[in-house]
């Protein structure tokens, strides 16, 4: 296994070479701000407020799925990319119908946590209003599509680690959104297991434990972590 030597932020750091730019980042405590990013399963690049400036290339990159390269000079909190990051929160509150003062996940929201970051005190763009469902037929779980960043954690978390694959993206556009199984109700899925992986998963109130008020849904990331480490271990092997 080869080691590749690249400068983040004009930091010299080493990388083994099938790490991407964010890994590489995270291990030499650079941070770069990430939404769809879940540790313990793939990356897809949706949210794109992973990007990163590298030189020779005006193209911005997405850090959690670019692979270092050996000499790689790479910035990560330009003003530029400030702004993109900025405009990308922006546009994610006014596509969707994110309330915070009345939603279940305020106080414990990573899209509120990147507002925050970027120093969002207003929306610039015309909210958008969309006519989004609330699915509460689960017995235990509820899902607001109003509240939904597309990030498709659920979708991976269930397919990769439950291995489940009850969620999946329907849709195009506007028009996106997920689904379980063949577009139906939540509680009538014959492929859900009841586990939560999808729930302590998303980053905001999209999914939620029945019962939960406003600020009272938290996720532990920690059983994701624990579930991911144990497998790659063979910890359930006797």
């Amino acid at each position: 296994m080869s080691v590749k030597t690249l400068t983040i932020n004009d930091k010299l750091i080493s990388a083994r070479e099938e790490e991407t730019i964010l890994q590489a980042a995270q291990d030499a405590g650079i941070h770069i701000p990430t939404l769809c990013h879940l540790e313990g399963v793939g990356d897809v690049g949706a949210c794109r407020l992973c990007l990163i400036e590298i030189a020779g290339s005006n193209k911005l990159q997405p850090a959690c799925v670019t692979k270092v390269t050996e000499g790689m000079e790479v910035q990560t909190n330009s003003d530029r990319l400030q702004k993109y990051r900025r405009t990308i929160v922006e546009m994610l509150f006014a596509e969707g119908n994110h309330i915070c003062s009345v939603c279940v996940a305020n106080g414990n929201c990573e899209l509120q946590d990147l507002a925050i970051e970027m120093g969002m005190d207003h929306v610039r763009l015309d909210y958008q209003y969309p006519n989004r469902k609330v699915d509460v037929s689960h017995d235990r779980f509820g899902i607001d599509h109003n509240r939904c960043v597309l990030c498709t954690r659920c979708v991976r978390v269930c397919d990769e680690i439950e291995g489940a694959h009850t969620w999946d993206m329907a849709g195009r556009g506007t028009n996106s959104h997920v689904i379980t199984d063949l577009n139906q109700p939540w509680g009538t899925s014959d492929t859900c297991t009841s586990c939560g992986k999808c729930v302590n998963a998303c980053p905001t109130g999209a999914l939620f434990d029945k019962g939960s008020s406003v600020g009272e849904m938290k996720h532990d990331r920690a059983k994701l972590d624990f579930l991911v480490t144990a497998r790659e271990k063979h910890q359930w092997l006797v």
